[in-house]
């Protein structure tokens, strides 16, 4: 704690992140887990995104979009992995008031950001399924550019000014945070003032920042499951659903288990199940995002299999 006062009460100046709680026995298999789901969200991030920055067959507005939300998702992890791995490794749990602020700020931002990004996918499979006729003319490559960067935008605009109204907050003790990163309710928990008005205008700028994404989200897979269904033939229903069914199971687990988490957030029961399932969007979603589009989109697949074959080429000459 720092020596300042105010007062008879001692301003914080580091917290303790108890993460998984205390049991050394489990650091190390945890360390190696989360190690491995480190280098495979990194490895598959990174490699969707050489593959649609070099391949011309992948130079299309789905994986513009894709290529955006993996850059966003090493940013995601990067976040909040290598300090919990840190702290698995050394026992070394701390961090101090600033770098706490940044992880949450950090995390915060790029969450909204990738609500927005789901939303603006979802949106240009809409327009894919339901408009085919006109999606090139209106999906070009300026409006594709405005998209991503309004997204970007909108999500650090956000939540810049949530930041700011935390930052203005006084922790006098205790400074444990029950849980492996600076997430909002822990912080709130420990603060020692009036946090009500802070938190009504923090959920009401976090309600501007997901509300609209999540609807546009619902809207545009209601329309385009509508259109499926419409489709006389099995051949065309399953071709127009497997452009979006990668899609579509990436936004609902994201989703799911965002609303799932600050739905049991405030109940102190429920803490240990909270803490599962962050895991879930915090470090598994990032994991699983770059394996759900490789796998269920041939462009990908061929793309990686004209990589291979021009890295063999190279190697053997």
């Amino acid at each position: 704690m720092a020596n300042t006062n105010r007062g008879n009460q001692t301003i914080i100046a580091e917290f303790i992140l108890l993460g998984f709680g205390n049991l050394p026995i489990l650091h190390i298999p945890l360390f190696l887990l989360f190690l491995l789901i480190y280098i495979v969200t990194m490895a598959g991030a990174l490699l969707i995104i050489v593959l649609v920055v070099a391949d011309h067959h992948l130079h299309t507005p789905m994986y513009f979009f894709l290529g955006n939300l993996s850059f966003l998702e090493t940013c995601y992890s990067s976040a909040i992995l290598p300090k919990m791995l840190s702290g698995l490794l050394t026992n070394n749990k701390t961090i101090s008031f600033l770098g706490c602020l940044l992880q949450f700020y950090t995390f915060v931002c790029l969450a909204c950001t990738e609500c927005i990004l789901l939303s603006v996918m979802s949106y240009d499979r809409y327009l894919a399924v339901c408009n085919p006729l006109h999606y090139a003319a209106v999906m070009n490559l300026r409006v594709c550019a405005k998209l991503a960067s309004g997204s970007w935008i909108t999500g650090y605009l956000v939540f810049t000014i949530i930041v700011s109204l935390m930052s203005t907050l006084t922790f006098c003790g205790p400074n444990e945070i029950d849980h492996f990163f600076c997430d909002l309710t822990p912080l709130l928990q420990l603060s020692c003032m009036d946090t009500h008005w802070i938190r009504v205008a923090i959920f009401a700028f976090s309600s501007l920042g997901s509300l609209p994404p999540f609807l546009l989200t619902v809207a545009s897979y209601a329309c385009i499951i509508a259109t499926i269904l419409r489709i006389p033939s099995t051949t065309g229903r399953q071709k127009a659903f497997s452009t979006c069914s990668s899609h579509l199971t990436v936004v609902t687990v994201f989703f799911g288990t965002i609303i799932a988490v600050y739905l049991t957030s405030t109940v102190d029961t429920w803490r240990a199940l909270n803490k599962v399932l962050s895991v879930f969007y915090t470090v598994l979603t990032p994991m699983i995002n770059p394996l759900i589009y490789s796998l269920r989109h041939r462009e990908v697949k061929e793309a990686l299999g004209r990589a291979l074959k021009l890295w063999g080429t190279f190697i053997v000459s």
